[in-house]
């Protein structure tokens, strides 16, 4: 099978470093995948295979023919037999594309958020619903994720499915070098997300401020960037907790300083199901997160997590204070979350999952292709 995976940009966010990693499996099934970025990116993205970078301008987003054409001629001189856009701007390049040139390639959708999160107008209702028209399939990263994207867009159920996010199955090192005096410090919480709205970190600095009361040790790593930034270095200045708190940017060895740290912390508004927490399972990390998107279908008070009520920061305190009185590694929940990411989220059985959806939408079409085609 050929295989055309869309990504906005090369850049280190989770959509990007999922679609990545699972190419990378497709290709190692026996399939021949295709990376295509759509913007400017200043980061070297996790994948084996060929990539073709368009370089287009974020300020075309909306309405670029140079682009839909580009993406044309690739897809003339390729001949996928499906093409995957991941996340929401790959879905309005790659349908606009579609719906002006007619090629007939069939487009797999992956829906990682609850949609209906952003729908705020009628207006930003059609327009989405205009792309959504020339999709095949919705592939979504949680059953919640799934449910509120049908609903939304009164979108027929038989035009998609549940994939959830996978992870790598990998050997994990030592404490990063850099950071090693801060893990001496005392007690580390971690947080992996960009510096936007909707990852509440305004929440999060108000929480561990009054963390920092009973555990003055403590320290907060926030992995990410983005456009408020800036705001929350201010609010964390202003919390008295300048020391305390490390901005670390991007890293590429999240996972030795997920496995190192006390606990992850998660208390987003808005989500759909992020491979950060099944990365952080996967190492052994307490996960404290808040009941928003489908991070519910993965995290389940007593059983592999505490999952918080968005909104309701003591609890998420009293949570945090509940996991650090113990040995992280004698924590049921711990247990637990890791033998469900053995048993159900390592990529190469994700993808395995993924390659039957395109099989299925690929018959629907009437197509049949092999690994060898």
């Amino acid at each position: 099978m050929k295989i055309i995976q869309v990504i906005q940009q090369p850049q280190l966010r989770g959509a990007e470093i999922f679609a990545c990693q699972l190419s990378n499996h497709l290709m190692q099934q026996g399939h021949e995948v295709l990376m295509i970025t759509i913007f400017k990116g200043d980061a070297e993205i996790p994948f084996n295979g060929k990539t073709i970078h368009l370089n287009r301008p974020l300020s075309l987003r909306l309405f670029d023919f140079v682009g839909w054409k580009k993406f044309h001629k690739i897809i003339k001189e390729y001949k996928p037999d499906i093409i995957q856009a991941n996340a929401s701007d790959t879905l309005k390049f790659t349908t606009s594309s579609k719906f002006l040139f007619s090629w007939k390639v069939p487009i797999v959708y992956r829906n990682a958020n609850k949609s209906g999160d952003f729908i705020d107008s009628r207006l930003k209702w059609k327009i989405n619903k205009f792309y959504l028209d020339q999709l095949d399939f919705t592939i979504s990263v949680s059953e919640e994720c799934e449910k509120d994207f049908n609903k939304t867009f009164f979108y027929p159920e038989k035009k998609g499915n549940t994939v959830e996010i996978g992870i790598e199955d990998k050997e994990i090192g030592g404490i990063p070098r850099d950071l090693q005096e801060i893990f001496e410090k005392g007690p580390v919480l971690t947080n992996i997300a960009g510096f936007v709205p909707e990852k509440n970190h305004n929440s999060l600095i108000n929480i561990f401020g009054k963390l920092v009361k009973d555990y003055p040790n403590a320290q907060l790593l926030l992995i990410g960037k983005g456009p408020l930034k800036e705001t929350i270095k201010s609010k964390v200045k202003e919390t008295g907790i300048k020391n305390h708190v490390h901005f670390l940017g991007y890293r590429n060895d999240v996972l030795e300083i997920l496995r190192y740290s006390n606990v992850f912390v998660m208390p987003s508004l808005i989500e759909g199901l992020p491979g950060v927490i099944l990365e952080a399972m996967f190492c052994q990390t307490p996960v404290i997160a808040n009941n928003v998107g489908g991070i519910g279908e993965v995290v389940m008070t007593g059983k592999t997590g505490w999952l918080i009520e968005k909104g309701n920061e003591e609890e998420f305190l009293a949570a945090l204070r509940e996991v650090l009185k113990m040995k992280k590694d004698d924590l049921i929940e711990v247990q637990n979350a890791k033998t469900m990411i053995q048993d159900k989220f390592l990529n190469e059985k994700i993808a395995k999952r993924f390659l039957n959806t395109y099989e299925y939408v690929l018959k629907l079409e009437g197509k049949h292709v092999t690994a060898a085609s």
